[in-house]
């Protein structure tokens, strides 16, 4: 399973050195190679007890956290239940599964590991689907992106204009050691988010992440 996984995501990235650090914005060094990267997070997503932990312990606790951060969105009008969603690196499904519960019944997620029926096999920094798929994304893995340009690109790429991206961050907690990046400031998903406008950002209580930043594409395809 685990040598299959690496060789399914072997791609031109492979070859492609790790962006330089920019300000607010470090990577994290230590990647010879996009194969010795996915073999890093695999060890963290295939490992046996947390795997259980999630399907156990951690599943209803995170669905209901979920469920009132997914809930606030649609007082917000950011997400609607005829939204087309995806959870990018969603591990087990636990925001699938929440997004269904709130009415959002069009929702998916991809993780490097599939979870059927809630999660499909994916890398995020190629993502499986057409352009313009999806009219919200959630992602909480934005410090697990080796190429913060290709993720965020990723995510404008699949959706569509008017379409809402929502991300929980760590900007002032520490980040886990299967992270790839240090986020300390808005200002470079500012800049990364080419095609988007900001639309707020608010201190958060997420599983270790304390910043919800929110974009609106403004721009096709």
């Amino acid at each position: 399973m685990f040598l299959f996984l690496i060789t399914s995501f072997k791609t031109t990235l492979t070859t492609t050195p790790p962006p330089p650090s920019t300000p607010g914005l470090k990577i994290r060094p230590g990647y010879t190679s996009y194969d010795a990267y996915i073999h890093h997070q695999l060890n963290k997503t295939l490992n046996p007890k947390l795997r259980k932990i999630w399907v156990t312990r951690d599943w209803d606790r995170k669905i209901r956290v979920f469920v009132v951060f997914f809930e606030d969105l649609k007082k917000r009008n950011l997400l609607s239940n005829s939204s087309r969603a995806l959870s990018v690196g969603a591990r087990m499904g636990q925001e699938v599964e929440a997004l269904r519960r709130v009415g959002v019944s069009d929702s998916i997620g991809i993780d490097l590991v599939p979870s059927p029926p809630l999660v499909v096999q994916g890398d995020f920094h190629r993502q499986p689907f057409d352009d313009g798929s999806f009219d919200f994304e959630f992602s909480n893995v934005f410090d697990h992106a080796l190429y913060p340009e290709k993720f965020v690109g990723e995510i404008e790429r699949t959706l569509r204009p008017g379409g809402v991206c929502v991300l929980h961050v760590a900007l002032s907690t520490p980040s886990d050691k299967y992270s790839a990046n240090d986020l300390r400031s808005v200002e470079p998903l500012k800049k990364l988010f080419r095609r988007s406008e900001l639309v707020y950002v608010r201190a958060v209580d997420g599983f270790g992440l304390d910043t919800e930043v929110v974009f609106r594409k403004t721009s096709g395809p």
